[in-house]
């Protein structure tokens, strides 16, 4: 196997993490967990969304927390923004990149956001427009790559397909999301190799769930095919919503510690990740995630 000699670690747990957490974060805390995420070495922290708080109650306080973060040199700290609106938002926040998210399954994309994928990327384009007259970087999320919880099994064809649409448009990099966690190795693979059909494998990243327990299998086959870009999430925060008390994300500690194994570089110091995911873990009064946190006694701090 031939995995890529550094891989950037995109770390989504203030964001994806805490969104669907019963127990409202207040701001100050989101605030302390991303500088301590900051101070591990981490170069990408996605750190909330411009979204209404109707829908998402505990994203409000995003204005606050990018207000109130210690910003490291050398890191980025996107926001996730659907409309016009919530980029407006972002900009006035000074986020220096955002993101946009688009699904590879029609049911899915219809059942969540009211409309087609070719109509969600449509809704995008403004968006796309307004944030390169500001200079702002936008990245790009496919959910349901690997299975959806309406369709089954997706063609990865179809994922395909959507991520070339969202890099057309102007996205940086495509996050390639198995929502549901239900993708194994090989399916990784398969899916992969049907998107570096269209786009070079350095505009890609994964974003693998761990709800069948095979996220890290999963991660280590497509950085063979050389994706070298990683989202996870601090403590495993994040539970998949459709598969009732299920995992969701894969645990950023697990994966840097299997990354470390491997002799990969990521410039993320494993002992801060871990007492950062500690800290969060204390102040949701439950235990981590993590496999590495749990094994080095991270229960609840």
């Amino acid at each position: 196997m031939k995995f890529p000699q550094s891989v950037k670690l995109v770390e989504v747990g203030p964001r994806d993490g805490l969104q669907n957490e019963a127990r409202l974060v207040p701001a100050e805390v989101k605030i302390a967990l991303i500088d301590m995420l900051s101070e591990s070495g981490l170069s990408v922290i996605e750190s909330g969304s411009f979204v209404s708080p109707k829908w998402v109650p505990q994203m409000a306080t995003t204005p606050e927390v990018m207000a109130g973060i210690t910003r490291r040199p050398g890191t980025s700290y996107p926001v996730l923004t659907p409309n016009l609106q919530g980029l407006e938002s972002a900009i006035a926040a000074r986020a220096e990149e955002v993101a946009v998210f688009a699904a590879a399954s029609e049911s899915f994309s219809r059942k969540n956001i009211n409309c087609s994928i070719a109509e969600s990327l449509d809704r995008f384009a403004p968006v796309m427009e307004r944030a390169k007259a500001a200079g702002i970087r936008v990245r790009g999320y496919v959910s349901c790559v690997l299975g959806c919880p309406y369709e089954g099994e997706i063609a990865p064809a179809a994922v395909a397909e959507v991520a070339a649409r969202l890099a057309a448009m102007g996205c940086y990099e495509v996050s390639l999301g198995d929502t549901i966690g239900t993708g194994t190795p090989a399916k990784a693979r398969a899916m992969v190799e049907a998107v570096t059909a269209r786009l070079p494998v350095s505009m890609l990243a994964a974003h693998f769930h761990d709800t069948y327990g095979q996220a890290l299998a999963n991660i280590l086959a497509v950085l063979d095919l050389g994706v070298a870009v990683v989202d996870a999430s601090v403590a495993g925060l994040g539970g998949c919503p459709y598969a009732k008390g299920a995992s969701g994300n894969v645990a950023s500690e697990d994966v840097l510690y299997m990354l470390n194994g491997l002799g990969i570089r990521t410039g993320v110091d494993l002992d801060r990740l871990v007492a950062a995911g500690k800290f969060i873990c204390g102040q949701l009064e439950k235990s981590s995630g993590s496999k590495v946190a749990l094994a080095q006694g991270g229960q609840i701090g």
